[in-house]
């Protein structure tokens, strides 16, 4: 019995620990909820950007690796400048939201174009770049 007491009281401030926000959890999404819908927005678009990035597959080529990393993270940042139109009030946060979208959309194109010439196509049969016919292992 003394045993389950002694247990009993160490588990406390670990279950106290976890009711709340994790300590791991980033210090932006500790209080996610009190901060409205434009917060919850943004937060949602830099998760879906990081998911994004996290899931590029090194390529070996540091240009190739660049471009696949820059795209997502543009993507995120046009999410977030339209996250900012919906929500945001100040004109000139609205404006430079608005050239952001510009610029990252002009600056996408120009990625995918680079891309396009750089990387033959998965779908090219003369293409194996491993020797191995371009099978994944």
């Amino acid at each position: 019995m003394r045993t389950i007491w002694r247990v009993s009281i160490l588990m406390m401030p670990l279950s106290i620990v976890t009711l709340g926000a994790s300590p791991h959890d980033p210090p932006s999404h500790r209080h996610m909820a009190t901060k409205g819908a434009g917060w919850t927005e943004l937060i949602g678009n830099m998760d879906r950007m990081h998911a994004a990035m996290a899931s590029v597959e090194p390529s070996g080529t540091s240009d190739v690796d660049f471009v696949r990393l820059m795209l997502p993270h543009h993507l995120g940042a046009i999410d977030m400048a339209k996250s900012e139109l919906l929500n945001g009030n100040d004109p000139q946060m609205r404006r430079l939201a608005q050239e952001i979208i510009t610029d990252q959309q002009s600056e996408i194109q120009l990625m995918e174009l680079w891309l396009k010439q750089h990387v033959p196509s998965a779908h090219d049969p003369t293409h194996a770049p491993d020797g191995d016919g371009g099978k994944e292992r």
